[in-house]
């Protein structure tokens, strides 16, 4: 079939493919679990679209579960493998890696971020392309059984994302990719996959309990569905219960489960400096280490050892790596944009410790006192304090233990009963007059609550009743508004400060910025289009 191959259009098809609001809420409140038939469906729609799965052997993956930073985890892995990558110099040789493929979710800004080769995006012209060969494969299936082409006989996003990052892996002659598992394990899309040639599971916590289970036992169960017979799993260390049940699935599955107790002593000792900031990523980094040494072994490389002293390539792929959104930041002039995506309460805290580790290294405390027109005058720029702003959402989830636990935390952290000055809630709506970004449109939430940000008003109440009138809280209805309004704060301290004689550090104010990957994306959008 002819067709031009348009990003726009591309995206606009895939955004069919989403989930509505009401169904959603109906798998939400009927408290339905994964779909046992989820991996025979996949499996009929890769047989639609020409491959068995067997055919993905080729790939060599690297597959990875987890609850917390499976997507850092994916992004390690991926980075010290890029090392052994043949140079432009270098003849091709047995056991070289020649292209990566690195399969993620959710994307902050582009949902081309999923599909990545060789650490790189896949390019506008290529995700249109291997976009619409899958969706022409899967109408012309569709046709030749009598059966609908519509959307509505395709499958739902994610699904397609992976049909799509397969069929573009196997087109490119990918020859190692690690796949990120979306949602639990077993009964996952990615987890067509046969014969992987390592599996890991990063730390484990509660999340998408509707579909994973509200015990820790029950999403341990989940996430280890990706061990396989002949192939070795890592895993970090994790509550007794939930490793009590990974080594019965381990057991089960035929596969050898081996922890990584320890983080690695190069990476502790901070002589091998991360590429990605936040002490936790020292976790994430060590159980990468031993996966793509495990990868390499399996693709003939001998005599690896990375216990004691890693070799330099291991050492380039951890200190180069880059992952946008996680304990990120952003300087602007006087404003720190601090970026993590927190979602859960294990990730929340996560953040909020890499927060506070930032606010303590700068003795900031909270300045709402110094806002005010009776405050004193301050007389050294010393004494002068900055604003802390929490922008936030959470759109799908409950938010409020979200907040709870952030106050929680950072009032400990910080020793303060009010760890921020100003809070923002805003939607996850992108621009004022323009919408949603169209690789960030969610037709998962209620148009009702985005009009009259119902989850946002909620948010703000509740914030109010924790912290006890000791910020001040504003509900704005786009990410652009809630980064003006941080704006705004900031323009106001420094013109304060400045008049009474305090020059204004870089990055003094800091705000943070979490509670979901798509706010941070957001974020991420409107500062980067206003640039």
């Amino acid at each position: 079939m002819d067709r031009t191959y348009s990003l726009q259009d591309a995206v606009g098809a895939l955004n069919t493919l989403q989930s509505n609001a009401s169904v959603v809420n109906a798998i939400r409140l009927s408290g339905g679990k994964m779909n046992a038939q989820a991996i025979p469906e996949m499996i009929e729609w890769c047989r639609r679209i020409g491959y068995e799965p067997s055919d993905f052997n080729r790939l060599n993956a690297v597959h990875i579960a987890g609850t917390k930073g499976k997507g850092s985890t994916s992004a390690f892995i991926s980075s010290i493998l890029a090392q052994y990558r043949p140079s432009h110099a270098e003849v091709s040789q047995p056991g070289k890696l020649h292209k990566i493929g690195l399969y993620t979710s959710p994307h902050l800004r582009f949902v081309r971020e999923r599909i990545q080769i060789d650490n790189a995006p896949i390019s506008e012209a290529a995700f249109a392309s291997y976009f619409f060969q899958t969706w022409d494969r899967l109408e012309a299936s569709a046709a030749a059984t009598g059966e609908p082409t519509n959307p509505c006989a395709k499958p739902v996003y994610f699904r397609y994302l992976t049909l799509m990052a397969l069929h573009t892996y196997m087109t490119e002659g990918v020859d190692t990719a690690v796949v990120e598992c979306g949602i639990g394990g077993e009964y996952d899309s990615t987890n067509i996959l046969v014969r992987p040639t390592v599996t890991g599971i990063t730390s484990l916590g509660i999340d998408h309990t509707v579909v994973l289970g509200k015990t820790i036992e029950e999403i341990a169960w989940h996430k280890a569905g990706i061990m396989k017979k002949g192939s070795v799993c890592y895993t970090v260390q994790q509550p007794e219960a939930a490793m009590a049940v990974l080594r019965e699935r381990a057991t089960e599955r035929g596969s050898e489960l081996r922890v990584v107790a320890e983080r690695h002593p190069q990476i502790v000792s901070g002589e091998v400096v991360l590429g990605l900031a936040a002490d936790f990523q020292k976790t994430n980094a060590s159980l990468a280490v031993e996966i793509a040494a495990e990868h390499l072994r399996v693709l003939g490389h001998k005599g690896l050892d990375v216990k004691k002293k890693l070799p330099e390539e291991f050492v380039r792929g951890l200190e180069q790596v880059r992952w946008g959104g996680r304990c990120e930041t952003r300087l602007e002039g006087p404003i720190g944009w601090h970026l993590d995506g927190g979602h859960t309460l294990e990730s929340i805290t996560v953040a909020g410790e890499w927060y506070a580790e930032r606010v303590l290294a700068s003795h900031t405390p909270n300045p709402r006192n110094s806002f005010k027109e009776t405050a004193p005058p301050v007389s050294s720029a010393a004494t002068a304090t900055s604003p802390r702003i929490l922008l936030f959402n959470q759109q799908t989830r409950a938010g409020l233990p979200l907040l709870r636990t952030l106050h929680e935390f950072l009032s400990n952290q910080l020793e303060e009963a009010h760890p921020f000055s100003h809070v923002i809630f805003c939607s996850n709506v992108t621009f004022a007059d323009s919408g949603f970004r169209p690789d960030l449109v969610s037709i998962n939430v209620s148009t009702e609550e985005l009009e009259d940000l119902r989850v946002q008003k909620e948010l703000a109440q509740a914030w109010e009743d924790i912290d006890g009138k000791g910020s001040e809280v504003f509900v704005v209805r786009t990410i652009e508004d809630a980064v003006a309004k941080a704006r705004q704060i900031a323009r106001t301290w420094t013109e304060r400060n400045a008049g009474r004689g305090g020059p204004t550090a870089e990055g003094a104010v800091k705000v943070l910025v979490t509670g979901s990957v798509h706010l941070v994306g957001g974020v991420l959008e409107v500062l980067a289009t206003e640039e």
